[in-house]
Parts: structure tokens; C-alpha cells; sequence
């Protein structure tokens, strides 16, 4: 939209001080916020408590934005890292659509009851995974983010990533052969 400000420049204000640039980034990023925080724990309710936890993080955070990166990768890292310390406190996990998760193991895609039972256990199986395994699954798998993308958010390197998601592979696989 012409004349619109970009959120670069709202943040730069939102970080001096300015409530209202940081009311207008709230309203554009918050049903980004909260998809993201629904894809996590699965529920409405826990979603919009997470989604508010992020969104106040942002606001308390705010004077430390220095915009040496995009706001929302910034926003997305604090949503992130609210949505995983929810669900490590709660210790619940969304379960993912059996097909995206059966493309994890064998990238088949699948559409029968047998093969929807598979990909509940299988979502069960991830949740036993490792905290960055399971992490690095949901952020390539069920957010649909690149390995770049998850490595910001993470905390880490696309390579590490990659290991990550390379050894879930394995230990779900070898999982589910001994089932």
C-alpha cells in the first residue's frame, strides 16, 4: 500500500519509544505469531496465550531491535523460542497431518486408515525425539520453512539443521521398523 511504512522503519520507532508503530507491527504480525504458536500446542486457547506471551516479549524487547535484521525474523525468533518454552513447560506437542509426516520417513505421500494410523504413530515417534531433532522437524515440516529459515530461528547453522533432520529420519525409521 502506497505510503504505508515499512516495518523496518515502525520497528526503528517502535524501539524509541513509539507505542503506536509498535500497535500497527502487532496488528500486521500477529496472526503470523499465532499460526505458528497453533502449529506447537495445537489448541485455540494455548495458541492466543502464546501468541500474547510472544507479542509482549516484543513489546518489552523493543528498545533492543537494532534492525541489523528483517523484524520479522526477530518476531518470528521470539514467537519461536515463546512457543517452545510453553510446550517444554507443558510438555505437549501438536500432532502433525499424518501425510506431511509419512513424507518425513519415506516421501510418500499417504491417504489410507492404515497409512493415517502410520503417521499417528509416527507423530508420536517425533515427540520422543531429541528437543533440536523434534524442533528442526517442526520448522521444516509443519511450518514449511526453509533449512535457512529454521537455522535462524534455531540458533544455528543450515548444516545443523540438515544433521538434525537427517538423524530424525533415521532414529524414526529405525523406530518404526521395530514396531
Amino acid at each position: 500500500m502506497p505510503g504505508e511504512d515499512t516495518d523496518g522503519e515502525l520497528a526503528r520507532r517502535a524501539a524509541a519509544g513509539e507505542a503506536a508503530a509498535f500497535a500497527v507491527l502487532a496488528e500486521r504480525h500477529y496472526d503470523r505469531v499465532y499460526a505458528l504458536a497453533w502449529r506447537w500446542c495445537g489448541g485455540r486457547a494455548e495458541a492466543q496465550d502464546i501468541a500474547q506471551d510472544a507479542m509482549v516479549k516484543m513489546a518489552t524487547a523493543m528498545s533492543a531491535f537494532r534492525n541489523d535484521c528483517a523484524f520479522t525474523t526477530w518476531a518470528y525468533r521470539i514467537a519461536y523460542t515463546t512457543a517452545v518454552d510453553h510446550i517444554r513447560a507443558r510438555r505437549k506437542i501438536v500432532a502433525l497431518e499424518p501425510a506431511r509426516m509419512s513424507a518425513l520417513v519415506d516421501g510418500a505421500d499417504r491417504d489410507t486408515p492404515e497409512d493415517e494410523m502410520m503417521g499417528q504413530e509416527l507423530w508420536r515417534e517425533v515427540r520422543a525425539l531429541p528437543d533440536q531433532q523434534r524442533d528442526a522437524v517442526l520448522l521444516v515440516y509443519a511450518q514449511d520453512l526453509s533449512h535457512g529459515e529454521a537455522a535462524a530461528l534455531m540458533g544455528c547453522s543450515e548444516k545443523t539443521v540438515s544433521w538434525h533432520l537427517h538423524e530424525a529420519r533415521k532414529r524414526l525409521r529405525n523406530m518404526l521398523e521395530a514396531v
